[in-house]
């Protein structure tokens, strides 16, 4: 093309691009303007974790008007953004003792997925995690949203509270979201929210230890053959990073070849790790991801490792511990291990003690035979309280019992009877502590779960 004709086009496309109505670009007729929203509901619960999925689940199913606050994009918490896709567990000694809700979806995410359950029949010995359901995650928070939605909650994703206070009997909770700030009035408030964050803005008394378990990024490592890999020759390579400070042992239990062999998936111990504000909460994902990503580098310089790559990541990291309340009763160690059975027990819990300690690891300490743990109402009241409860990690229990309660199949179950107890509690407009109890149990029953007897 000649120069002259090559300039006469290039004049053409100018003009064809000029006439376009695009290329004025858009102009917004007024400017973003944040939402101001009122709400008036039964009943609020606090994050749509393990715990609180299931308990607006149970309340919306009642019939009572439920509002979801989540600060994330999906339901689940531990189970599905955090990654631990392996909840348990919910039978003991041969029989189900946590069943209703939760269960119900962790049947269907298993079914959906063609999946197939453990064999309950066979006892795990010291091996207890042969007893947890393995689940697609990402399955298993559209299920729990779905049913969410089918019972009428109204579910508020990326909210957070910031001011909770209790006037002429009701609950007055501000939040703030996305380009909305929202004022909701209550009667019953539910925190399930891991960190207690709602009854530390109410004014309630929260227990916490000097130094919290470690927390864990799950992640999944692929690109290499383990039978392949020179086992010694990696191990004294990791020593020597160690000792140069290349890497810190701690982060991965000093434990390399478990670190390969598991492909990471729950190995990683990350020391403080801490997700009661969003400051400490990013600081334990980029400790998590900076401690990953350091490892990972490490492992592709090593014969046999070149290739590896990182396949899969959560999103965050896993928090063990942070807050609990100061309830009515306070679950120790020794009514845990012992299965004491109270007058106000409304679910079971049944998990191996199961410490986490950055210097010595993780040494489960399974329950004797026989033994079922069970979670009385009374943990699940905050003391001088009206009108509010938890479920999940942060119910009132001394370290030892909450190591073993805070796992996902006990919080389901708490869940579901802090909610049917929240149910009672607006039917009859009486405070938790307050309910008849024989109500709350026959609610439960209806609706799938199983209640201690007692």
């Amino acid at each position: 093309m000649k120069r002259r004709d090559m300039i006469a086009a290039m004049g053409t496309l100018s003009l064809g691009v000029a006439a376009s109505p695009f290329a004025k670009g858009e102009v917004l007729k007024e400017p973003y303007k944040v939402i101001n929203k009122n709400i008036t509901t039964d009943i609020v619960v606090v994050g749509g974790g393990t715990a609180g999925a299931v308990a607006a689940i149970q309340a919306g199913r009642a019939g009572q008007k439920v509002t979801l606050i989540e600060c994330v994009s999906q339901l689940g918490g531990t189970t599905t953004t955090a990654g631990v896709a392996f909840p348990g567990i919910f039978f003991a000694w041969g029989k189900q003792i946590i069943s209703g809700i939760g269960w119900e979806n962790v049947q269907e995410a298993v079914e959906l997925n063609g999946d197939t359950l453990p064999n309950f029949s066979i006892p795990h010995g010291r091996w207890h995690w042969k007893h947890q359901v393995r689940l697609n995650g990402p399955l298993f928070s559209v299920l729990l949203e779905q049913k969410c939605v089918e019972a009428g909650v109204d579910l508020r994703y990326y909210e957070t509270p910031t001011k909770i206070e209790f006037k002429n009997g009701f609950w007055e909770m501000e939040t703030v979201g996305k380009g909305i700030t929202t004022k909701i009035k209550c009667k019953q408030i539910i925190d399930c929210s891991g960190n207690a964050i709602a009854a530390n803005i109410a004014g309630f008394d929260l227990l916490r230890e000097a130094e919290t378990q470690p927390g864990t990024l799950i992640f999944r490592l692929g690109g290499y053959n383990m039978e392949a890999l020179d086992l010694e020759m990696i191990k004294r390579e990791y020593e020597a990073a160690i000792n140069r400070g290349e890497l810190v042992r701690e982060e991965f239990r000093g434990n390399i070849v478990g670190l390969l062999s598991t492909k990471g998936d729950n190995i990683q111990h990350i020391r403080g790790a801490d997700s009661t504000t969003s400051e400490s909460h990013t600081a334990a994902n980029i400790h998590a991801r900076s401690s990953l990503l350091k490892h990972l580098k490490f492992l592709r310089r090593l014969r046999g490792c070149e290739n590896i790559v990182l396949e899969d990541m959560r999103t965050e990291i896993g928090i063990r511990e942070t807050y609990r309340i100061d309830g009515l009763y306070q679950i120790t160690h020794e009514d845990y291990t012992s299965g004491k059975v109270f007058d106000d027990s409304l679910s079971y819990s049944y998990y191996p003690i199961d410490l986490h300690i950055i210097e010595h690891g993780v040494t489960p300490k399974q329950l004797s035979d026989g033994v079922v743990a069970t979670v009385p109402l009374r943990a699940l009241i905050p003391k001088n309280s009206k009108n509010f409860m938890v479920a999940g990690r942060c119910l009132s229990s001394d370290r030892l019992a909450n190591s073993a309660l805070r796992v996902q199949g006990s919080s389901m179950a708490m869940g579901q009877a802090a909610a049917a107890t929240a149910v009672i509690a607006c039917q009859r407009n009486v405070s938790p502590a307050d309910v008849p109890l024989d109500e709350v149990r026959e609610l439960l029953r209806n609706h799938g779960a199983i209640v201690p007897t007692v």
